[in-house]
């Protein structure tokens, strides 16, 4: 029984540091995959027409 609430224990610590250390460093926006500007070929894959903003 003891054996067993220190792996519980443990694991808790270890996840707690993992979110810890991940909110911190913020290394969930490293891996975000929608871009943050907008260019012609990001607009086609959006089903944007490029063309039509410089009609506007």
């Amino acid at each position: 029984m003891n054996q067993s609430m220190a792996i519980i224990i443990s694991i808790f610590v270890v996840f707690a540091a993992v979110t810890l250390i991940g909110k911190k460093f913020n290394l969930s926006s490293r891996y975000e995959r929608k871009p943050r500007v907008l260019n012609s070929w990001n607009a086609l894959d959006k089903g944007i027409d490029p063309t039509d903003e410089n009609k506007a």
